[in-house]
């Protein structure tokens, strides 16, 4: 099933949000604090990731995406990346046998051909293990980026015209089939850890409406309150999508109603 944009349909809004994203960030100046090499923040922040699952399991969240490796983290030193994927492929082997018995779905998104042939089998192999697991829908973002998103959706657009062999007029719920999470309702929740506040390049269309929400915490440090306050914050906000407060006044008070009603006497 695919969503419409939420400019398009506005979506039902719950105290816990249905999809929650993620960018991990802090994990090499965490270890620096700590006069250690970078990568060993990256191995910590593997518990933290197991955390975040099972955290968003247990609160009722739907979806959950998490930014692993962006298009531009290639830039980073060479010995770093190395380490990042030798990392990925022993996540890989070692936690889908638990994201499956705890009925947790894996997606990976981004632009996966960059990646050397046994990555990408061991992401081929955990979605089919994964693939009828409905609990909870665990994305990876890896080689991501929101831009190549975009473009990667439109070019799609474009081969269909050119396949059909006339210009094929789209609109925002037809675009966003052909995007990376097409098979997710937008973020309701975006996280970011380590004390910077901006979106660097993440879920760029699919962001629009999310309430965005920043920690100082590093991500090795993300735990169980780390969340249930971002999750706090999200549920005191008011999510208008263009319409007034006033609006939506009425609502509250029928939801209102609905909880009295269904208290015992």
């Amino acid at each position: 099933m695919t969503y419409t944009s939420s400019t398009v349909r506005v979506p039902d809004i719950a105290a816990v949000p249905r999809h929650i994203a993620i960018i991990m960030d802090g994990n090499g100046r965490w270890a620096t604090q700590r006069r250690l090499p970078r990568v060993a923040g990256h191995t910590r922040g593997v518990d933290a990731v197991r955390t975040a699952v099972e955290e968003c399991a247990r609160a009722g969240v739907e979806y959950l995406t998490l930014f692993a490796f962006s298009s531009e983290n290639w830039r980073r030193p060479v010995e770093e990346v190395s380490f990042l994927m030798r990392l990925f492929v022993t996540a890989l082997e070692r936690e889908v046998g638990k994201l499956h018995a705890n009925g947790i779905r894996l997606r990976v998104v981004g632009d996966l051909s960059l990646f050397d042939t046994r990555i990408q089998d061991l992401i081929r192999r955990a979605e089919t293990k994964t693939a009828r697991n409905t609990r909870l829908t665990l994305t990876i973002a890896a080689n991501y980026g929101g831009r190549w998103d975009i473009m990667q959706a439109a070019r799609k657009l474009a081969e269909q015209s050119v396949s059909e062999g006339r210009v094929v007029p789209f609109d925002e719920s037809e675009f966003a089939q052909h995007l990376a999470l097409a098979y997710a309702p937008e973020p309701d929740l975006f996280i970011r850890t380590g004390g910077e506040t901006r979106i660097s390049n993440f879920l760029l269309w699919q962001l629009a409406y999310t309430e965005l929400y920043f920690t100082d915490a590093y991500w090795p440090d993300f735990d169980a309150k780390t969340l249930s306050d971002a999750i706090a914050s999200y549920a005191r906000r008011e999510r208008r999508f263009g319409r007034t407060s006033a609006q939506l006044e009425p609502q509250s008070q029928d939801a209102s109603s609905q909880n009295a009603d269904s208290l015992p006497c």
